[in-house]
């Protein structure tokens, strides 16, 4: 009953992974690493998620219902912070990563934390490639924004300076072109739910928000943005995001939208900032509950 995926099996390496499949390793129960609900995997299909640092790697466990089998790249904090919050519940396997750190997408630049609810997110003064050697840092902010009548878990992405495309010093803001490059959609009515994006994701663990992911060069799936550390969101971000097993992600120029203290005004923002045509989404499906 346990699925071991062809990317964790390639971390692990194939005695591991035959190891687990044969029972050795794997435990008979488990609290799932997404809805934290008890798991047995001699009687439910489950599946194996690897969460990967810098420098160690932890193995957990979670219904195939919950999310698939997957490598999850994380920061070494990131790391640290999801292994005590498994372990309070259960104690993962272990294993080492026998390649390098997952490659990251090149034109990622360090993000601020995402806040709940509209609330103006914190600051993080990272370096990033951005323009004439300045600091760029995006902003991530939650809300629900209502298409046609309903209520859809969103997150507005907004850099705090222009981003450029790697090598480029000019200062020239190639934020939304890079996005549209990857399959995010010129938006021009807030009220539309945009298409959702093949490849792409938003994780959710344990009824955290962890990441944004986007496909691998190699295949499967790497980390876009995230947190620095598992953050929490509203029960109705939550509820919303799980009933229609998607996030709408908003994505939007340097200074355009802004940091809005209520989801009414982050609505008003972004239709200003959609009629103006500087506004790319797309819907990502959710991984995890």
């Amino acid at each position: 009953m346990l699925d071991v995926s062809d990317e964790v099996r390639s971390e692990i390496g194939d005695d591991e992974a035959d190891r687990l499949l044969g029972g050795a390793h794997a435990p008979d129960t488990y609290e799932c690493t997404s809805c934290r609900t008890p798991g047995d995997t001699l009687t439910e299909p489950t599946s194996t998620v690897l969460f990967i640092g810098d420098e160690t790697a932890v193995l957990a466990f979670a219904h195939s219902r919950c999310i698939p089998s997957q490598v999850v790249p994380v920061s070494e904090e990131q790391l640290l912070g999801a292994v005590r919050s498994i372990s309070q519940a259960q104690e993962p396997a272990a294993a080492q990563p026998p390649v390098a750190a997952p490659q990251q997408p090149s034109y990622t630049v360090p993000v601020q934390e995402p806040a709940p609810a509209a609330a103006p997110a914190p600051e993080a003064p990272l370096p990033a490639p951005a323009a004439a050697g300045q600091a760029a840092v995006l902003g991530i902010t939650c809300g629900l924004v209502m298409h046609g009548g309903t209520g859809h878990a969103a997150l507005v992405v907004e850099p705090t300076g222009p981003v450029g495309r790697p090598g480029n010093t000019s200062g020239t803001d190639e934020f939304l072109s890079l996005l549209q490059d990857a399959g995010f959609q010129p938006l021009t009515d807030v009220d539309v739910t945009p298409g959702q994006l093949s490849g792409w994701s938003v994780l959710m663990v344990m009824g955290q928000l962890h990441a944004i992911l986007q496909p691998a060069a190699a295949g499967g799936s790497t980390g876009w943005w995230q947190a620095h550390q598992p953050l929490q969101v509203t029960d109705a971000w939550r509820v919303a995001a799980g009933k229609q097993a998607e996030v709408t992600m908003y994505a939007v120029p340097a200074g355009t939208v802004g940091r809005q203290p209520r989801e009414d005004l982050l609505r008003l923002a972004l239709e200003r900032a959609a009629a103006q045509g500087q506004v790319v989404a797309a819907s990502l499906p959710l991984a995890g509950t």
